[in-house]
């Protein structure tokens, strides 16, 4: 008999049941993310965003379920006690809908408020950076041009006035329509002919709410009257001449009209009938349709477009002077710069001293180069692209091509071998931008496991980083692998476990719970590996960390790793931005920061697109063997900094407390500098009328690797004209809009401070000088066939490096290294540095050495080879006809008898041997003659081809065909 009640008992259990779980899998996600913030040392962040979000959730829904709920309940009690047929007619719609619904009338308003409340809630609390940007606005002592206010007003308390004005225009809508259908369903009001009947109440009800609408667009008319600021009606962004002299106006006018049409619908309260809210809303849409509508486009057909330039050049003016202070370039220096195309011995000697610093690595090209040298294991990886810095190395700055040995995959894939065995990578490794071996491979200054002291010594140990593990777990009874261990049978490892302080604890058995909730994962509670001691990892990735403590910056796409007082710091910029910068240009973030290096790599997605002001005003660090996140304000004078400073407390640190080593590395950041030239683009132009004109306008260049897609900015050490020191600079080339030839080369001191000038060397228009396209491909057509004759049998490729401009000897120099790699297809190739290309005008020379290069174009002795105020390179002679073909043998020979041997043909193998063995011979001697003709080379110069000791030897070891003569740098 009891049978029949089971199924409705456990209905409710199970539904509380679900309600539980999805708690605790709430809970266990907040509480987790406190235990993170609370690690790292930013748990106000964290305490300031939950407690902002659930206030502003918590009000958005009570107001808006307030509002809508409390119009419902007005809606329902001055419903007609006898609302059946009162007003004629037929009402069986409305009566059937009543019936069905009125036995579940309560459980119907709860829900559907809550529903409401939830989503209205959780679309206040997303609003968040608006209500802590409103409540903690600082000024910044600038006005508009229009209305001569403080853009604080513009950035922090119009975009929140819009905030609320959108919320209430909401609330009344929905109160509307829920108030509407209320008095239909209970007889207020009835749709029968010839027209609709309502009750008093009704009647009063919705005139009320109605009139409330057309104040609020009357407010809202007021209101947009300020957002003109932000109007891209005209030629440029910011209030035109249209918008000032007719929407203005129009704005101010409607506003008085929508109050006076508010005025008549509360009219309706007292007075019965609907004449005087019909005329009303007639009076309201006319004056929108012809006011705000036809006037403003009267006046820019008739008035604007005949006479534009003279109408708008105030207005292009206020463009120009706001967009270049939004985007920090207001300070940009251009100067006129007739490059020369001719260069004599005299003005080239006076730029000897730069030259040998030239970074000839290509961070792009090499990462495939410093796996196969420094990988040591299968284990670990190096990023898809390297990084550039710069060190002192003997007394001199030197630029530095650096990447981390950072964990990968592990062999065999577990749980335990995942998270708990591979837990870190394990080295860093630097080499000179300048100099390679003789083989053209980088001369390592820091490699190998355990790292050599090249940089000093330092924490090798990298426990966060770009690619390590979603979570590890470390310390404990767990030994992880530290790294390898050559042995007597070649292999081995040594142990370590983590001491540092990074990461949760988690020896806790609730908090294991917890995180096995979060992951998912049940041997988080069975492992017996975990104790008391041990730490979770997460949240590794040096931007993931940054960004999780300070969610109010946009960060930089690329953070780099340096030595810092002993340990590997990443380093990561933060910028500010916003969107609400009156009559600042609004451009996308993404499309300004995409090149060949972001389409490459897939540089993150920022999550903020269109931005019209930026400032880099905060550097970032996080420690790779502890995680610690510290923030150091690097503009003060930035007033949407102090604002977050505001909100967030102390979370960052004065400038004053960067560390000086760390002062060394940080430099100026790569995806600022690709908005400031894509401004600079048209924003050097200072006058409005050629602004208008556009006629000297320019763009980025195409990447000559890539013909759709824009050429990435290099780091590299370069003089200036008129400046006596080479610096470390961020560089790029700009071109005409529609033309290929060089128009401007622009440069920032990448180690300077917050205020870094930009300077431009700006061409004539009628210049000469070759564009990065241009210089291309002159060094395919002029250098094709020595590069050619260098793809020995056709089993090997040559890669272009970076496209470098340096201005020199008056004029412009394009410097591009060429890599040479195997031609087939495997996991073992890589490239390295063959040949140096150089552009100056219209000659091109091509070398073993830049030295050789710039000779071919200068004359010999354009370059002092000693200087001991830059990095020594090493010289490698011109390799002779006889040795070439010499080698050729050999090559030929070898691939014969690895022929023959795979054939199964022994007696070609013998004969190929032989024939090896004396190509051997011609090799030695061919190599005596280039010693004898070479008398003064050091050993490091000779070619990269040795002799073979013996035929068996070499039947052992082919020659590589990267084992060319490949001179160093």
């Amino acid at each position: 008999m009891r049978l029949p009640r089971r199924p409705r008992l456990l209905v409710p259990v199970a539904i509380t049941l679900v309600v539980i779980v999805i708690i605790f899998f709430v809970f266990a996600g907040i509480f987790t993310d406190w235990l993170w913030f609370d690690s790292v040392g930013y748990t106000s962040v964290f305490s300031t965003m939950l407690v902002t979000q659930l206030l502003l959730f918590v009000f958005g829904a009570l107001l808006m379920g307030g509002i809508v709920g409390g119009n419902i309940l007005i809606a329902f009690r001055s419903r007609p006690l006898f609302g059946i047929g009162m007003f004629g007619g037929s009402a069986q719609g409305a009566d059937r809908y009543r019936a069905a619904l009125d036995p579940h009338r309560k459980m119907i308003f709860i829900v559907g408020l809550a529903v409401l409340g939830l989503f209205t809630g959780s679309s206040t609390a997303g609003q968040w950076k608006t209500w802590l940007l409103f409540v903690n606005g600082t000024p910044f002592e600038k006005v508009d041009p229009l209305f001569k206010m403080d853009i604080s007003f513009f950035m922090f308390t119009y975009p929140f006035i819009r905030m609320v004005l959108n919320f209430l225009f909401t609330a009344v809508i929905i109160s509307i329509i829920a108030a509407a259908i209320v008095h239909y369903l209970y007889g207020g009001f009835r749709l029968n002919s010839p027209g609709l009947h309502a009750t008093r109440a009704a009647r009063v009800h919705l005139s009320v709410l109605v009139g409330l609408f057309v104040l609020l667009k009357a407010v809202a008319y007021w209101v947009d009257r300020y957002g003109l600021v932000f109007s891209d009606r005209g030629k440029v962004f910011g209030a035109s001449y249209t918008d000032v002299n007719a929407v203005l106006p129009a704005k101010s006018i409607l506003a008085i009209i929508a109050l006076i049409c508010a005025v008549l619908f509360f009219a309706g309260v007292v007075r019965p009938g609907g004449m005087l809210p019909g005329v009303g809303l007639g009076l309201l849409v006319l004056s929108a349709v012809l006011v705000g509508g036809v006037y403003p486009v009267l006046v820019e057909q008739f008035q604007v477009k005949p006479n534009q330039q003279s109408k708008e050049r105030t207005f292009i003016d206020a463009n120009i002077k706001a967009t270049r202070d939004a985007y920090g370039v207001a300070s940009a220096e251009v100067a006129p710069y007739s490059a020369k195309t001719q260069g004599t011995q005299q003005e080239i000697q006076s730029e000897v001293s730069t030259i040998p610093g030239v970074r000839l690595l290509d961070p792009t090209v090499l990462p495939p180069t410093y796996e196969q040298l420094q990988q040591i294991k299968g284990y670990y990886q190096f990023p898809e692209q390297l990084d550039v810095d710069r060190y002192t190395i003997d007394g001199v700055s030197r630029d530095t091509v650096v990447a981390v040995r950072e964990i990968g995959k592990a062999p065999d894939s577990n749980w335990i071998n995942d998270h708990l065995v591979y837990t870190h990578g394990f080295g860093f490794v630097a080499s000179p931008g300048s100099k390679t071996d003789t083989q053209g491979k980088p001369d390592f200054l820091v490699k190998d496991i355990p790292p050599t002291g090249g940089l000093g010594q330092f924490e090798p140990r990298i426990y966060f980083g770009e690619h390590s593990p979603d979570y590890s777990i470390v310390g404990g009874a767990n030994k992880e692998l530290d790294y390898p261990e050559q042995s007597n049978n070649g292999s081995g490892q040594v142990n370590n476990t983590y001491a540092g302080k990074g990461g949760v604890p988690i020896g806790n058995y609730f908090t294991r719970m917890l995180y096995a909730a979060k992951y998912s994962e049940t041997n988080l509670l069975l492992s017996s590996s975990i104790n008391d001691k041990s730490r979770i990892l997460y949240n590794r990735d040096p931007r993931s960390r940054v960004q999780q403590v300070a969610p109010f910056l946009t960060l930089d796409g690329d953070p780099y790793p340096a030595i810092v007082d002993g340990r590997i710091q990443w380093i990561v910029d933060g910028y500010t931005m916003s969107e609400d910068y009156p009559y600042s240009e609004r451009r996308s973030f993404g499309d300004m920061t995409r090149d060949t290096s972001t389409d490459r790599f897939l540089t993150p997605q920022q999550p903020r697109d269109q931005i019209n002001y930026i400032r880099n005003s905060v550097k970032a660090t996080v420690d790779a063997y502890d995680g610690t996140v510290t923030l150091y304000s690097w503009d003060d004078n930035d007033p949407l900094l102090k604002t977050w400073e505001k909100a967030f407390g102390n979370v960052i640190q004065p400038k004053s407390k960067i560390p000086a080593q760390l002062m060394d590395h940080l430099r100026y950041p790569e995806d600022l500098f690709k908005v400031q030239r894509d401004i600079l683009g048209q924003y050097h132009v200072k006058n409005a009328d050629a602004f208008y004109g556009g006629q000297d306008f320019w763009k980025v260049p195409e990447d000559p690797a890539s013909s759709k897609t824009k050429q990435p900015p290099y780091y590299v050490t370069l003089r200036m004209p008129n400046e006596t020191d080479p610096r470390f600079s961020l560089t790029t080339t700009m071109v005409p809009n529609n033309r290929d030839n060089l128009a401007a080369f622009m440069a920032v001191d990448a180690t300077a401070g917050a205020d870094a000038k930009i300077r431009i060397l700006q061409l004539p228009s009628d210049t000469t000088i070759p564009g990065p396209k241009q210089a291309q491909n002159a060094f395919d057509t002029k250098a094709a066939s020595v590069l050619n004759d260098l793809r020995i049998g056709g089993t090997t490729e040559t890669l272009n490096g970076n496209l470098l401009t340096l201005p020199f000897g008056g004029g412009l120099l394009y410097v591009q290294p060429v890599y040479v790699q195997p031609k087939v297809q495997n996991s073992a190739r890589y490239p390295t540095l063959f040949r140096v290309l150089v552009s100056f005008g219209n000659d091109v020379g091509i070398g073993n050495t830049l030295k050789d290069a710039l000779d071919q174009i200068f004359g010999q002795g354009a370059q002092t080879p000693a200087n001991p105020t830059t990095p020594d390179q090493p010289q490698t002679p011109e390799v002779s006809t006889d040795l070439m073909a010499a080698y050729n043998n050999v090559q030929k020979a070898y691939d014969d008898g690895q022929k023959a041997i795979k054939g199964g043909d022994f007696t070609a193998y013998g004969a190929a041997q032989k024939r090896l063995e004396e190509a051997l011979k011609q090799l030695h001697s061919a190599l005596e003659k280039q010693k004898a003709v070479t008398p003064s080379a050091s050993p490091s110069a000779s070619p990269s081809v040795t002799p073979t000791p013996d035929p068996s030897a070499a039947a052992a070891a082919s020659p590589s065909p990267t084992a060319s003569p490949a001179p160093s740098s």
